[in-house]
């Protein structure tokens, strides 16, 4: 994609050292366009992941000079590489829009992990671009914070994700609906910024869609590059579309609500990407909804497997000229593989519903999940605390579970479960401590998230740093940590509202 890139930054000789490569842009240049980020005027890193940080190869130190804060805020253009925009298009709410892109982001470049995998470093909220449609191009340190707190998170709780390196503040006021706020930029880690918008971008490009889908394989599934072409984006789509149905069957296990489940936002690597509007359940309802925007409950809690199907369809439709010059033929051949996709996620959630259960990770029976599912809705009962309530009564204290949903209403469900549990032959108490090894005693509870990005904005991060200890240690349970495994109080919760200030 042509471009000309804004006024570069003053370059300065003490910079970190990085090591970036730039194989996208490289070899992919039409999704990309040359843009350097806007100066920042006082650009301060407020929080940093050291370890993130050291499995980089980056120097956590260098990291947190000014040099380095100006090169994570986009006011210092790395020395050994070009900084670009990524292009990319997207149904959004089910609504086609050819051009999105980088509205206010870019792509540093690439690194190697120490695993040597390759990932890219990139910039949120670091000015305006070819992309941002009108808008100013920054972001606030709530919104950067948010993404931070929720990402580690889900990592912590071995869900696929991109990670945060860092946030640094700008020094500037951003001007926002309710006032300014402090400018801040995240710099995110990712296995890659591919999307199903970006191959949708590319397929109405002579040639890209051929380009970029080889570059992803090379990337992410380089198992299949020796592959015939015939066979090699069939694989890639698969390939795909059970990355995928894994990564949402895991968001429903942990009673995650992405909250704007767009085909821009949805990876080809099957990371989770994006959190803006995105919120934890703690009543369970598969009709929760938590963003402002999403009036028609598109992508509620229960809807989130269906949504992932259809925009899997979409990048389907990006993939017919390659797979078969035979228009039929490449449909014929695709369809066979996203009709797997809803076996492939029932299959996903069975084993994460079976390991939640104290039952063996090769699935449960559905009945009893469902059965499940109808005692919690009726009895608006805790998600999160559920699971660990049900370890409690296999260790014989039936209190925490009882204060969810009543004895007279569960009592049958308690019968089925537990003789199910009894089946496999194992001490009880194992199975507890178990069941506490993959169920989360600490989720990001809306109230706390809220109370945390408030004391943020006003200058005070100690609740923000409490609150990451206790969400990145998830299934550490501590005495001292009590409050933080408690629902929000009910009047929080019925008006809570979640935006995409991310």
């Amino acid at each position: 994609m042509s471009g000309t890139s804004n006024d570069p930054a003053v370059a300065t000789t003490n910079l970190p050292a990085f090591g970036f490569e730039t194989t996208l842009a490289d070899e992919v240049p039409g999704v990309t366009v040359p843009w350097q980020g806007t100066p920042a005027p006082d650009p301060r890193v407020l929080i940093l992941n050291d370890g993130l940080a050291r499995s980089l190869a980056l120097d956590p130190a260098s990291l947190r000079t000014p040099d380095g804060a100006g090169v994570l805020s986009g006011s210092i253009p790395p020395a050994e590489v070009a900084t670009v925009a990524m292009a990319y298009a997207g149904h959004q709410f089910g609504n086609f829009q050819p051009l999105l892109g980088d509205g206010r982001a870019l792509l540093l470049g690439e690194l190697r992990d120490d695993r040597h995998r390759r990932v890219d470093l990139h910039l949120k909220g670091s000015g305006a671009t070819p992309f941002s449609r009108g808008g100013d191009g920054r972001a606030v340190v709530a919104a950067m914070l948010r993404e931070y707190l929720i990402s580690e998170a889900m990592h912590a709780l071995h869900i696929p994700t991109t990670r945060s390196l860092a946030v640094v503040t700008t020094g500037e006021q951003v001007v926002r609906e309710g006032g300014p706020q402090p400018g801040a930029v995240l710099a995110r880690v990712a296995s890659s910024h591919l999307r199903v918008g970006t191959f949708e971008f590319a397929a109405r490009r002579e040639g890209l869609a051929q380009t970029l889908a080889d570059y992803a394989i090379a990337r992410h599934y380089p198992e299949f590059v020796e592959r015939a072409p015939e066979d090699r984006y069939l694989a890639f789509f698969e390939a795909v579309v059970d990355a995928q149905a894994a990564v949402v069957a895991q968001w429903m296990s942990v009673g995650f609500v992405h909250g704007v489940m767009n085909t821009d936002n949805t990876t080809i690597s099957g990371e989770t990407i994006d959190y803006g509007p995105c919120a934890f359940l703690e009543a369970y309802d598969p009709a929760t909804v938590f963003s402002s925007i999403d009036h028609g409950g598109r992508y509620a809690y229960g809807n989130q497997p269906a949504v992932l199907g259809w925009n899997l369809a979409r990048f389907g439709e990006t993939l017919l000229p390659l797979v078969s010059s035979t228009p039929d033929t490449a449909i014929t051949a695709l369809t066979a593989i996203l009709d797997t996709y809803a076996d492939r996620y029932r299959q996903h959630y069975s084993a994460a519903m079976a390991l939640k259960l104290g039952l063996a990770d090769d699935g449960v029976d559905a009945a009893l999940v469902d059965d499940l599912h109808r005692l919690l809705t009726d009895h608006r009962a805790d998600w999160t605390l559920t699971f660990r309530a049900l370890a409690e009564n296999l260790r014989g204290n039936t209190a925490p579970f009882e204060s969810l949903v009543p004895p007279d209403a569960s009592g049958d469900w308690l019968e089925l479960w537990r003789n199910a549990v009894s089946t496999r032959g194992q001490d009880l108490s194992s199975v507890a401590d178990g069941m506490d090894r993959v169920n989360p005693a600490y989720i990001p509870r809306n109230h706390l998230v809220d109370a945390a990005l408030n004391s943020a904005t006003e200058g005070d991060l100690e609740p923000f740093d409490r609150l990451l200890d206790v969400v990145t240690s998830p299934f550490d349970r501590r005495d001292d940590r009590s409050d933080y495994a408690l629902p929000a109080p009910e009047n929080f919760s019925a008006g809570f509202r979640t935006f995409c200030g991310t």
